[in-house]
């Protein structure tokens, strides 16, 4: 196999070094892996309250397996004896309605984990709205892209 593609696979494997080792086994030599995905600590949200906020995402990121794999992926690759590692970060940044759903949802996880209150929750996603209906919602989410080649 000449290429290899793993988007937004990585921080759901508790053990993402066994995903490489595959990869590693069925790429040819000179073949290309490219891993694309979000760091979960790394959300930017406007918010009257940057403390409930950063509870928020920190809460979310904790029901992931690993949350912070992307910021991982240029060690991971590495340690897999991949070579010509590069990794760049794209951040997308989005102030529309259309986010609204990722942010409630991102809301009620913490809620059901209790790491906020139902009051907090409610009051959380009333401000995310209200900023979305005012064109004031902001959301910027860092995508990390690392590629790498195969050994021949």
């Amino acid at each position: 196999m000449d290429g290899y593609r793993a988007d937004k696979v990585f921080h759901e494997l508790d053990e993402p070094e066994r995903a490489l080792a595959e990869a590693h086994r069925v790429l040819a030599p000179g073949g290309r892996i490219l891993l694309v995905g979000q760091d979960w600590d790394t959300f930017v949200i406007d918010s009257d309250d940057p403390a409930l906020t950063r509870t928020i995402v920190h809460s979310r990121a904790d029901l992931t397996a690993a949350p912070r794999a992307a910021g991982r992926y240029r060690n991971l690759l590495l340690n897999s004896r991949f070579s010509d590692v590069t990794v760049e970060v794209h951040t997308g940044v989005f102030t529309g309605s259309a986010m609204l759903l990722l942010l409630t949802g991102l809301a009620e996880a913490a809620c059901s984990t209790g790491a906020i209150t139902r009051e907090q929750t409610d009051n959380w996603i009333a401000e995310q709205r209200a900023r979305a209906e005012a064109d004031r919602l902001f959301l910027a989410l860092p995508m990390f892209v690392a590629a790498a080649t195969a050994p021949r």
